[in-house]
């Protein structure tokens, strides 16, 4: 199978929770309260498992961390696609409007973790 992927995606451990969830029409889900544990992470988005059942093509606010507080990155995040596993699911989430300027966190971070290795 060829690999379609933008950009490497790197091994990560985070939790976040999602509160709300919105789509462009002003469709506002709210009160979710559904945490999540992000498995991966990409200049482009990021994986993530949950126990929730969540909308595929509605967006929300994260804030990731990489590291260190300079690291940190405030975005909106799509659903992209999901995947059922037996206790969880899977989701596939792009960053929306991430400034491309920024990709220097993420190859700081991908050499941060080259190093850890060595």
């Amino acid at each position: 199978m060829v690999d379609k992927r933008r950009s490497k995606r790197l091994p990560v451990d985070m939790s976040l929770n999602i509160s709300n969830l919105f789509k462009q029409d002003n469709v506002l889900i709210g009160n979710i309260d559904a945490p999540i544990h992000v498995v991966n992470i990409s200049k482009n988005g990021i994986g993530f498992e949950s126990e929730a059942i969540l909308p595929v093509g509605y967006y929300f606010n994260a804030k990731i961390n990489l590291g260190n507080k300079e690291s940190s990155l405030y975005t909106v995040v799509q659903i992209v696609r999901t995947e059922k596993h037996e206790d969880f699911m899977y989701y596939g989430c792009e960053f929306i409007g991430l400034a491309p300027i920024l990709n220097f966190i993420f190859d700081d971070f991908e050499n941060s973790l080259a190093e850890n290795k060595s």
